[in-house]
């Protein structure tokens, strides 16, 4: 790197920084204060009671403050990064991005402290006199062996848990990573050779570690500065170094390499050679975690060892030891069932999580965070990556079990499964409201077709859906080129074998499918000719004739390509007398709820007629996701100020349903803010019937539609489900090229649906 990309990074690392707002953390209030009966009961007097409730039972603290969800991250600047004893204020922004993370990875609110102590015992008792204050400690950047009196006074004297990330999480991501390299390698924690160069907080803890899982203590063989750790020596020595002592006359890395399995390194740049690597046993393992210049280059290392399994700490190489692996979620569990600390078990239960996530596929969600990267389990995919949504679940729920089993949760949880399934929820946002669509989908076993097949999200779909659903994909496409992007992107499943499918270039139902869609056709001046053409060519048409012909029980296409070219081929072929489009719903999954819009797609400028029935259809499909139905029918027009085309359409559209009963609630027509604002809608038109904010927009426009749709979407941080095509039965549904795999995946359950249930 030039020194002029240098200078750039740092100044885009201060900017960073700096603006919009110094640092990378604020406070926002969680409850409202917007006049004086919020007032008393936020302060005086109302406050007074949760004081009484919390001084009768101090475990209500935890339900009646922030407590049970805030960590300290504590540190005395002693150990800062690789930039050594920098002092409390100079590591300040370090902490606050320990806080960042704790938030963006397990929803953990976080204070950082940084304390001017150098003293280890002192440091402790003031970490001690916080415990008020959090509901666990997390020590960070203490310079060893500051740092094991520092957690050591502070476990044995707190009631909460203390984990000093550094040695512990470190410690935690490096087992899950051995424990998957062993597993590729064919080689097992008890038979190994182990030589580490390091002995600082974090080494020592990987060691300790590394025996917890089965190595052999007399096979462990560690290196600091002074060369060997050896039976006698006196320099720079501590107890905990002292416990790795060989009883050996061998001085010096050099001299202890050979036939070394695996070499674990936190120590300092290029200090293991090649020449030591090429000594090394067969598929050996190397860990060189120094940060920013590891103990060896991997492209050294294999130079000398092709097949070696090699992980560091640096993001721009395979198997990035990073403790965000781990921090977050080990927290998490360990504060959601109020453990008293975070012992053995929950350790070694969270290197279990993390271990398994790896060998499992890799989510969709990952790899669109790493594109461009092999995320396929082995040698060079040994630990999963930290965006991987899945660590929460897994990992918070596997440590929250071993805090159970082990005896130290003070609020064991009833249902494990439901908890792992809220976790799910924090990080997919739909996952809550498709939990009854779902449910559905697995009460029958329907055929979906999917008319891109050779799409990552589609084939990335087709294997969640055999894992979590009783449906059976069918993909369109060709097999060679599903079977190179299925190997590409780490996924199991393989066309043929796992999925059925349909190939343009080369299907014995080829005849079949175009002369059906002749016969159809033949009167509306398709040519045998030219069906066989598109059958050979329109994948959305091939799809088509498949739940036409009773091959598919439904169809989704729509990953790329404009949605009314592909409704053009549904409706030619799927469409009856009582069977047809009736418009495009969107569910709009907000920070403050869900929201329906319609209709964005079908009908440009709705009838009256069609805008009724797309409200009837919206109010059947909100019941799907258990909502009650509240719609707005929205138009410039307010309640009949305006003469616009619009409201004029909204109107009579209002009569056509008022001319039947319904049992769900609509209103209108209104502006888009009377709809959402109850207050305001109870000012303009007084006793409507309209209650509370509206859940459903329905549009006269699929223009105004759409743009409300988007603005969501992109500026508003909304989730979308759908569009969901409404009319069809559930015989086909398009859906937009912005889709990605878990929307696919929930487009599929909806499809997956019995008619039955569909209404």
């Amino acid at each position: 790197m030039s020194d002029n990309q240098k200078e750039a990074l740092r100044q885009a690392a201060l900017f960073y920084h700096e603006y919009p707002k110094p640092g990378k953390l604020e406070i926002r209030a969680t409850k409202p204060l917007a006049n004086g009966r919020d007032l008393s009961r936020a302060y005086s007097p109302g406050v007074a009671e949760a004081c009484l409730e919390i001084k009768d039972d101090a475990s209500n603290a935890s339900r009646y403050t922030a407590r049970g969800n805030l960590v300290a991250v504590v540190s005395n600047g002693t150990a800062v990064l690789g930039l050594g004893n920098i002092g409390a204020l100079a590591s300040k922004p370090v902490m606050e991005g320990k806080a960042v993370l704790f938030k963006k990875f397990a929803n953990i609110d976080c204070f950082d402290i940084e304390v001017n102590e150098p003293d280890p015992e002192k440091l402790a008792d003031i970490v001690c006199a916080l415990e008020p204050t959090f509901g666990a400690i997390n020590l960070e950047d203490i310079k060893a062996p500051d740092c094991f009196i520092v957690e050591k006074l502070c476990r044995e004297r707190m009631n909460i848990p203390v984990f000093h990330d550094d040695q512990h999480g470190t410690a935690i991501v490096v087992g899950a990573a051995a424990k998957n390299a062993l597993f590729v390698a064919n080689k097992r924690f008890e038979d190994i050779k182990i030589v580490s160069t390091g002995g600082g907080a974090a080494g020592i803890a990987c060691l300790n570690m590394l025996l917890k899982l089965g190595v052999k203590r007399e096979n462990v063989w560690l290196c600091d500065v002074h060369g060997l750790v050896y039976e006698g020596r006196t320099e720079d020595m501590n107890p905990q170094k002292a416990a790795y002592a060989q009883k050996t006359d061998l001085r010096t890395l050099d001299d202890v390499v050979d036939g070394a399995d695996m070499f674990l390194g936190l120590s300092g740049p290029r200090v293991l050679k090649p020449e030591m690597v090429a000594r090394m046993a067969k598929r050996p393992i190397i860990f060189a975690l120094a940060n920013p210049t590891p103990e060896i280059l991997p492209e050294e290392a294999r130079e000398v060892a092709p097949d070696a399994i090699i992980a560091t700490g640096r993001s721009d190489y395979p198997n990035q030891v990073n403790n965000v692996l781990c921090f977050p979620f080990i927290f998490r569990g360990a504060l959601d069932v109020g453990a008293t600390e975070i012992n053995d078990d929950m350790q070694l239960a969270c290197i279990d999580g993390i271990a398994q996530l790896a060998r499992a596929t890799t989510s969709a969600e990952a790899a669109a965070a790493y594109q461009g990267e092999r995320l396929s389990f082995g040698a060079d995919y040994l630990i999963p990556k930290p965006f991987d949504p899945r660590l929460s679940g897994v990992v918070s729920t596997a440590v929250a079990n071993a805090a159970m089993a082990s005896g130290v949760a003070t609020r064991p949880l009833e249902d494990l499964e439901a908890y792992k399934a809220k976790l799910t929820q924090s990080v997919f946002k739909s996952a809550l409201l498709m939990r009854p669509v779902f449910e559905a989908a697995r009460t029958a076993s329907r055929r979906i077709v999917f008319a891109e097949g050779e799409d990552e999200r589609v084939l990335r779909t087709a294997q969640a859906i055999l894992e979590e659903t009783t449906e059976q994909p069918i993909l369109i496409g060709r097999p060679e080129v599903m079977e190179t992007r299925c190997e590409r992107a780490g996924l199991t499943v393989r066309p043929f074998k796992d999925f059925q499918v349909v190939n343009p270039e080369n299907d014995p139902r080829y005849r079949d499918y175009w002369t059906t869609y002749h016969q159809v056709m033949a009167r509306r001046g398709v040519t045998p000719d030219l069906a066989k053409a598109i059958m050979r060519t329109n994948t959305t048409a091939i799809g088509a004739i498949m739940v036409h012909r009773d091959e598919a029980d439904s169809l989704i296409c729509g990953t790329f390509g404009e949605y009314r070219w592909h409704l053009n081929y549904v409706t030619q072929l799927l469409a009856t007398e009582t069977l047809q489009p009736s418009g495009a719903l969107s569910l709009m999954i907000l920070e403050d709820g869900p929201l329906f819009i319609a209709d964005t797609q079908v009908s440009i400028d709705p009838t009256p007629e069609e805008i009724a029935k797309t409200v009837i259809g919206a109010a059947r499909h909100m019941r799907r996701f258990g909502l009650e139905p509240k719609i707005a029918l929205c138009s410039q027009s307010q309640f009949g100020n305006l003469n616009s085309d619009t409201g004029q359409r909204q109107r009579a559209a209002l009569q056509i349903l008022d001319s039947c009963p319904r049992d769900f609630c609509y209103e209108g027509e209104m502006n888009v803010d009377a709809a959402l604002d109850a207050e305001l809608r109870e000012r303009i038109f007084p006793g409507n019937r309209l209650q509370g904010t509206a859940n459903a927009l329905i549009f006269a426009n699929a223009d105004a539609a759409s743009g409300v749709r988007n603005i969501l979407k992109v500026k508003g941080g909304g989730l979308e489900v759908g569009p969901i095509l409404m009319g069809m039965g559930n015989r086909a549904h398009i859906v937009s090229p912005s889709i990605t795999a878990r929307g696919l995946l929930n487009m599929a359950a909806i499809a997956g649906t019995p008619v039955a249930q569909y209404g």
